[in-house]
């Protein structure tokens, strides 16, 4: 495919309108969030994982080089906000500057995470990052698997959740 054609491509849906549609599927967004936080996965990569395969493309190498930018700014921009906004939820629930507060970092998060899917957006726009996907490539259940920190049984039933509804899903 020519890099003008996968571009055409894969603006439709371009990435942040598929996560949205994606995350808002019955069970995902608990499914995202339990692989968060019991696993280490990266919800936004989780969702890029699987829009690129309801593409029917996979990343390459050079797309899985480029990640080590993208988990940079998670590490460093997108995971803090949480942590704060985490942090701030028993107090905002009893005072309401508190809860002013929270809901800005909640803000910050979402307009954090929409940069990283972005970013992913353009890697995956970029010529050789991906590629059409194969008979014999990995499925979908075991690459989301590997991008789990930790990995065990109790997370199937979220992996298992999310390829369910990614399968189902025609936005």
């Amino acid at each position: 495919m020519h890099s003008t054609q996968l571009c055409d491509v894969l603006r439709s849906p371009p990435l942040w309108d598929y996560a949205l549609a994606l995350y808002q599927r019955p069970g995902v967004a608990d499914a995202c969030l339990q692989l968060q936080d019991t696993a280490g996965a990266d919800v936004c990569e989780l969702l890029w994982r699987c829009w690129l395969d309801h593409h029917a493309l996979v990343p390459t190498d050079e797309a899985h080089n480029a990640l080590d930018e993208v988990r940079a700014w998670q590490a460093e921009v997108t995971q803090p906000i949480r942590h704060l906004r985490r942090m701030l939820k028993p107090r905002a629930r009893h005072e309401q500057d508190m809860a002013t507060l929270r809901n800005h970092l909640k803000e910050a998060e979402l307009l954090a995470e929409r940069e990283t899917l972005r970013q992913l957006q353009v890697i995956s726009e970029t010529p050789h990052a991906v590629r059409q996907r194969r008979a014999d490539d990995t499925s979908l259940s075991t690459l989301l698997a590997h991008c789990l920190t930790t990995h065990a049984s109790a997370q199937e039933a979220a992996l298992a959740t999310l390829t369910t509804q990614h399968t189902a899903h025609h936005p």
